[in-house]
């Protein structure tokens, strides 16, 4: 088993390599050439800063009982089509069974954003989603070991 990290943008990367380190699993952080990232445990691989570089190096190399943490939810989807076990930066599992609903969502969202040009402020981060984040990725581990 291994553990993906789309890094650009993600909250969880530090919480994500010391689980992985304190579970001796291998950590694969892939982040565009922008994001400074060091970590003397987890293998820390650069890509180009285009579109979706980091999402298409993360697909090519996943594997089936592979964990992929990620809020892109299209990688999402690519993931669970080779059989990863998916979870985003507030611990929600992503599954055959909400993939669709989550997809149908961020659609109708960008296409409301795009129609009235409405574009909300991301609100601050909340501490307690590092905590579910870090207890859910402890017992997915633990479900698939």
């Amino acid at each position: 088993m291994t553990i993906f990290i789309d890094a650009d943008g993600c909250p969880v990367v530090d919480i994500a390599i010391r689980v992985a380190k304190e579970n001796n699993i291998k950590i694969v952080v892939v982040k565009n050439y922008a994001v400074e990232l060091n970590d003397p445990y987890a293998e820390i691989i650069t890509v180009d800063i285009s579109n979706d570089s980091a999402d298409y190096y993360i697909v090519n190399r996943i594997k089936p009982g592979d964990i992929l943490i990620s809020q892109d939810y299209g990688l999402a989807a690519m993931g669970l089509a080779k059989n990863a076990y998916c979870i985003n930066q507030n611990g929600l599992f992503i599954t055959e069974n909400n993939i669709d609903e989550i997809l149908n969502r961020r659609y109708i969202h960008q296409t409301l954003r795009r129609k009235q040009n409405i574009y909300t402020k991301f609100k601050k981060r909340n501490p307690q989603a590092n905590e579910d984040f870090e207890e859910n990725l402890k017992r997915l581990i633990l479900s698939i070991s």
